[in-house]
């Protein structure tokens, strides 16, 4: 029972952390004409409010999309009219039309940092909670301990109660959906799933793994009989959430089809800020968004996660397929943000206690590849802090340096395999101990550079450049470690396990 108690003093660390990093500034804080995030899910609250639904997603005199205008599906509007409705009790200037842009105070600051806390009680904290508890063949201690680390995530908190968004909500939905279908609450997870894709359409980078999943399941009842019938109650769940989602911008076709422009901006291009992955980190030496038309860079953009997930169907676990499949979509989709490593992140989160080592060293990567984005918000010393915040608790709850040996990192049946035709092959972990100490110092080296030095005049972004790139090549080395699990895992059969 003390142990259980402990659980709920991790939960309020967590929740010390959060509101501590919410104490400092945030996106596009004192920056006219256009701010930043801060005012994007300001704005929203102001155009939902004062607008009827036919025209959140349509410019005109009172929208002009141009200025922050809804790029979100209908899930994120729904939040922030009902954020709106309370703004409006308690200020009606914080939503007020025209007047109410670019608002800022130390009220409505108090009041946006709630909304996003509030989400995350709600939503995110009792789903990594009940996942932790849900854990098998390992402590109670353990999983406390990996509650801790999983709410500690510095990337989360920094982007959610730093930069300011509610990236809690759609992954704490997604989380919901992982431990539906991994209890054979098949329908429930759907639900939670479609719930995550409505609120924020990245959620895409779950979803092949997630219909993989169940359709497996429904092949293993047997498509003649209850895999059957599960397949046609998934269908139904799946088209009912998105039709009573989408069922005011239904009613016209050309409602549907603006919000579905705005969801899936191809028309902005490749990329646009300085993103760690393929396409902009390779940009700096192959000009692709000059050589290939913008059809032709969409299509190659979606190849490689297709092809992987072709490739691999059903010889992997479900969690490890999440990781794969996400970290796929962020190296080579269309229109990625920095951001959205955060969708690689959560599914490595859920793999902390497999295999701690790789795991921290990944979630580390992902804080430091959106070290641009931080330090334009002045983020800097919660950054430091929260990381290292972070690799404490992964190093004490974990010994992380102690578990590097092949079967820690779960490359014995890999190395097995490589030593009937390499016999010498015996230094595989020594290898990894040695990249992850470079990429360590790298990090550090960058950071302190970034900070103190003033980059050339002919290359501004060298810097950030630099934190791309390097970024970048951390992530594809984490692609074929993730894929060299999957694979050399699905020939021992110890991946048909259940996910939990």
């Amino acid at each position: 029972m003390e142990k259980w108690y402990l659980m709920t003093v991790v939960v309020l660390i967590g929740l010390t952390v959060r509101w501590t990093v919410s104490l400092n500034s945030y996106s596009g804080a004192g920056k006219p004409p256009m701010f930043g995030d801060y005012e994007a899910q300001r704005h929203w609250q102001e155009i939902t409010f004062n607008l009827p639904v036919k025209q959140w997603y349509f410019n005109s005199s009172d929208n002009n999309l141009q200025y922050w205008g809804l790029d979100y599906p209908p899930l994120t509007a729904y939040h922030s009219l009902l954020c709106a409705y309370v703004a409006k009790f308690i200020n009606p200037d914080w939503i007020a039309l025209h007047t109410s842009r670019g608002y800022e105070s130390q009220a409505h600051k108090l009041f946006m940092r709630t909304t996003v806390l509030i989400a995350d009680l709600l939503i995110y904290i009792p789903a990594v909670v009940l996942y932790c508890c849900c854990l098998k063949e390992i402590s109670t201690k353990k999983k406390i301990a990996n509650a801790l680390c999983i709410l500690l995530y510095p990337g989360l908190i920094l982007i959610d109660y730093g930069h300011f968004q509610y990236n809690s909500v759609s992954l704490g939905f997604a989380l919901w959906g992982v431990l539906g279908i991994s209890c054979d609450c098949d329908l429930l997870g759907s639900l939670a799933f479609c719930l995550a894709i409505n609120y924020k359409q990245m959620e895409l980078y779950h979803a092949l793994p997630f219909f993989c999943f169940l359709l497996g399941k429904c092949f293993k009842k047997g498509l003649k009989g209850k895999g059957f019938v599960l397949l046609v109650k998934l269908a139904c769940i799946v088209v009912a959430s998105f039709v009573l989602c989408w069922l005011p911008f239904f009613t016209e076709r050309e409602q549907t089809l603006q919000v579905l422009r705005r969801l899936f901006p191809v028309d902005r291009g490749l990329f646009e800020d300085k993103v760690a992955n393929i396409w902009c980190s390779f940009n700096v030496f192959l000009k692709i968004k000059d050589i290939l038309p913008r059809h032709i860079q969409l299509i190659m953009s979606l190849l490689p996660a297709c092809i992987k997930l072709i490739l691999q169907p059903s010889s992997k676990g479900f969690k490890f397929t999440l990781v794969s499949c996400a970290l796929s979509f962020f190296l080579f989709s269309f229109q990625v943000h920095e951001k959205s490593i955060l969708l690689v992140s959560l599914p490595v989160c859920l793999v902390l206690s497999e295999i701690p080592f790789m795991s921290t060293w990944f979630l580390l990567v992902s804080t430091f590849s959106m070290l641009p984005l931080l330090l334009k918000d002045e983020l800097l010393m919660p950054s430091v802090v929260t990381t290292m915040a972070f690799f404490i608790a992964c190093v004490t709850s974990f010994s992380i340096f102690e578990k590097t040996s092949e079967e820690e990192l779960q490359l014995k049946s890999f190395s097995i395999s490589v030593r009937k035709y390499l016999p010498c092959f015996t230094f595989l972990s020594r290898i990894i101990q040695y990249l992850f100490l470079i990429s360590v110092i790298t990090m550090v080296l960058l950071t302190l550079m970034t900070v103190t030095l003033d980059p050339p005049q002919k290359l501004p972004d060298l810097f950030s450049v630099l934190v791309c790139f390097v970024s970048c090549l951390n992530f594809l080395f984490f692609l074929v470690y993730f894929n060299i699990i999957i694979m050399w895992d699905s020939k021992s059969g110890r991946n048909q396990k259940k996910i939990s």
